[in-house]
């Protein structure tokens, strides 16, 4: 198992949220900056960290680092 690091934002379309391809990001402190830096240009933007297993492309649920602003309902919860 491999720990990934990701952050992903979202944009208002209408009533819905539009998400953006997930970044691959170093490190957890990686992932929020960039969570962080990208914010002021998402409705919502969460980073995470997830055990991968890259032999069977198996993925642990994620676990919340930072989430701002709007996000679907129940994501990362």
């Amino acid at each position: 198992m491999t720990i990934m690091y990701f952050v992903q934002g979202f944009r208002q379309k209408g009533r819905k949220l539009e998400p953006d391809a997930p970044q691959a990001a170093k490190s957890a402190e990686a992932a929020i900056a960039t969570a962080e830096r990208l914010s002021p240009s998402r409705s919502g933007v969460w980073a995470y960290w997830a055990n991968i297993d890259v032999e069977t492309d198996t993925y642990d649920d994620p676990q919340v680092l930072l989430r701002i602003g709007t996000l679907p309902q129940g994501l990362g919860e």
